[in-house]
């Protein structure tokens, strides 16, 4: 029995030595990075919040395209469409909405707003849902090599968003000038704490907070890879056709649980050189701002666990594991 016990005492021990390791390591990291924050913020001087005037003209404005992947999003895509083309300001856009055709609700749903305005295109796949939301984008970007065919003309830059975000209305004038200069431009995320749900939306606006006003702007500062929030960020049709032609036509890793980090992230650097962060303090809304990105996402805390599941295996050995 006491040998028993011994073990498992030197296996408790053990356990203990590795978290107490990896917790001084991101511990480390995280201090370095309020340490060079702290510092870029002196070598800055007061922030600022510029208007849309201080945004570089477009060379040539030019056609958006936003994704839009929706699986079972009965309850929001109707009002998410309808806001976003009665917010957004921008002369020339198509909001494509990928759809599965075994999900006639959310068919149902979006068909009744994309019957009111032409901008709005439904997409729907050949396979039954659910698959990788990749997947989904995958499709959305072969219906717009289509309908750029069709059209005689080039799409600029595609903005991916999520079926729950709510837009702001200056957003794509934000991507459409500085798709020019950058292949991606992300946005900051600013999660709404949701009532009745504060521990688990509260945690997500936390942990937005830190990345979004600490550490992207380092990472793009000190030009260290820079992983997408996986909605609010533009990329360049241009650079998703270099990415295509190495994956049999498709951009995105129709594998992966977070297509965002795999094409995106700190994993892989080779395509883009030229990539941007907004600080969240120059685009957040307040009375005198002119131009940010609040997505609205509708947290329970099942969807915050399966979220949590998919970063893990995004960094581990699961990372191209499939989604059911």
């Amino acid at each position: 029995m006491s040998e028993s016990l011994g073990i498992i005492d030197i296996m408790v021990r053990e356990a203990v030595a590795f978290a107490a390791v990896g917790l001084l390591i991101g511990g480390i990291d995280d201090l370095l990075v309020d340490i060079a924050f702290f510092f870029w913020k002196i070598w800055r001087g007061p922030s600022t919040l510029p208007g849309m005037d201080a945004l570089p003209t477009p060379s040539e404005p030019g056609r958006l395209a936003v994704f839009v992947p929706a699986w079972d999003e009965v309850a929001v895509i109707g009002a998410m469409l309808s806001a976003a083309v009665a917010r957004f300001d921008h002369d020339d856009y198509r909001i494509f909405v990928g759809l599965y055709p075994n999900d006639r609700a959310t068919i149902d749903a979006a068909s009744r707003v994309a019957a009111r305005d032409p901008r709005i295109r439904l997409v729907i796949g050949q396979r039954d849902g659910p698959t990788t939301k990749a997947d989904c984008l995958n499709t959305l970007w072969h219906a717009l090599r289509r309908a750029d065919d069709r059209d005689g003309r080039r799409t600029k830059a595609v903005v991916l968003h999520d079926a729950e975000d709510v837009v702001h209305p200056l957003e794509l004038r934000v991507f459409d000038s500085l798709i020019d200069h950058y292949a991606v431009v992300q946005l900051p995320v600013l999660p709404l704490v949701k009532r009745g749900s504060r521990l688990v939306s509260g945690h997500y606006a936390d942990e937005f907070a830190e990345a979004h006003m600490k550490q992207l702007v380092i990472r793009t500062a000190l030009g260290a890879g820079m992983p997408l929030a996986g909605t609010g960020c533009a990329m360049s049709t241009a650079i998703l056709e270099t990415v295509a032609a190495t994956r049999d036509g498709d951009p995105f890793d129709a594998s992966s649980l977070t297509e965002d980090y795999e094409l995106y992230g700190v994993q892989d650097k080779t395509y883009y050189v030229g990539k941007i962060f907004i600080p969240t303090w120059q685009l957040v809304l307040r009375p005198t701002a002119r131009c940010g990105l609040q997505p609205f996402h509708i947290i329970i805390a099942a969807n915050a666990v399966r979220r949590r599941q998919n970063w893990w295996r995004a960094a581990g050995p699961l990372s191209g594991a499939q989604t059911t």
